[in-house]
C-alpha cells in the first residue's frame, strides 16, 4: 500500500486554504448528509471537528449545540486553522493545530468528534481510533465519513493505461476501518453511498482537486515532471468516459459512520 506523507498534506492543505470554498461543493454535500445524522443536543457539550479545514462545519455545528457549548476545530494544517479563525469570528469556536492519530487532546474530555471527509488522509486506522476512543467521554459519539477506494476510478484507470505510478491517493475499504475498531467503539450506523460528479472538461476536475489541497501525497507517485505525450495520453483515455449527456464523470465512494463509545457519562 503507498504510504502518505503527513508533511506534505499538512503543506498542501494549507496552501488551498484561499481557494477551498469555491471547489468544496461535494465536501460540503458530503458535511451536510453526515451533519443530518446529528440530534440538536442542547445540553452543554463539547465538540471536535476533527480535520475542520476553513472551519466551515465547525461554524455548521455551533447551531446544534447549546450556547455555553465549544467547539474545536482541530486540523493538522496550519493554514488551514489560521484562515479559520481570521474567518469565523465566534468565542465559541477554538482552534487547535494536531494530527488525528496523535490528538493534543485530553483522555475523555469530548462528548462529540464530528470529522468529514479527513480520515482518509489518516494512514493508520487503528491508531486513529484509539486516539478518538481515548478522547470521547464514556456515551460519547463519533460522526465520520470518509472515502472508499472505489472514488475517482475513472481518474485511475485513466492513468494506468498510461504508466505505472500512483496518481490518485489510496483510500481504505469500509471492512478494514470497521476491523480497526477498539471494541470499546459501538458502531450504531455504517453506510455506504455512490456520488457522481459531472464536468464539461477534464481541467475542471483536475482545478477542483487542486484547489481543496488534494493532491497525490503517495509515495510511488511520479517525481519528475510529466511529459506532454502522457498528459495527452491520460485525457483520452478519460474522455472514453464520457456520458451520453455529454459529461465527464467523478464518481466516489463515499462512506458514514456513526460510532458509540461504550459506558455512560
Amino acid at each position: 500500500m503507498p504510504q502518505l506523507d503527513k508533511e506534505r498534506i499538512a503543506i498542501s492543505f494549507s496552501k488551498a486554504a484561499q481557494s477551498y470554498d469555491g471547489s468544496a461543493a461535494f465536501q460540503r454535500d458530503v458535511g451536510h448528509h453526515l451533519l443530518s445524522m446529528l440530534a440538536v443536543d442542547r445540553s452543554t457539550v463539547k465538540v471536535v471537528d476533527l480535520g475542520c479545514g476553513t472551519g466551515y462545519f465547525s461554524e455548521q455545528l455551533l447551531s446544534k449545540v447549546s450556547a455555553d457549548s465549544s467547539i474545536i476545530g482541530l486540523d493538522i494544517a496550519q493554514g488551514m486553522l489560521k484562515y479559520a479563525s481570521d474567518l469565523r469570528d465566534d468565542s465559541r469556536l477554538q482552534w487547535l493545530c494536531s494530527d488525528a492519530e496523535n490528538l493534543a487532546l485530553a483522555s475523555s474530555s469530548i462528548d462529540l468528534v464530528f470529522s468529514s471527509l479527513a480520515i482518509q488522509w489518516c494512514e493508520h486506522p487503528t491508531k486513529l481510533f484509539a486516539e478518538i476512543k481515548r478522547v470521547l467521554k464514556p456515551g460519547g459519539v463519533a460522526l465520520l465519513s470518509s472515502l472508499g477506494p472505489n472514488s475517482l476510478y475513472e481518474l485511475k484507470a485513466a492513468w494506468a493505461n498510461v504508466d505505472q505510478h500512483v496518481h490518485v491517493n489510496h483510500f481504505i475499504a469500509m471492512d478494514a476501518l470497521l476491523a480497526a475498531l477498539p471494541s470499546e467503539l459501538e458502531v450504531v450506523k455504517a453506510q455506504q453511498q455512490q456520488w457522481l460528479l459531472e464536468y464539461d472538461q477534464l481541467k475542471q476536475l483536475t482545478a477542483d482537486l487542486k484547489n481543496i489541497g488534494a493532491h497525490n501525497m503517495n509515495s510511488g507517485e511520479s517525481k519528475g515532471l510529466t511529459g506532454r505525450a502522457k498528459i495527452m495520453s491520460f485525457k483520452q483515455n478519460y474522455e472514453l468516459y464520457r456520458q451520453d449527456n455529454g459529461k465527464l464523470p467523478a464518481s466516489y465512494e463515499v462512506y458514514f459512520l456513526k460510532l458509540c463509545k461504550a459506558g455512560t457519562s
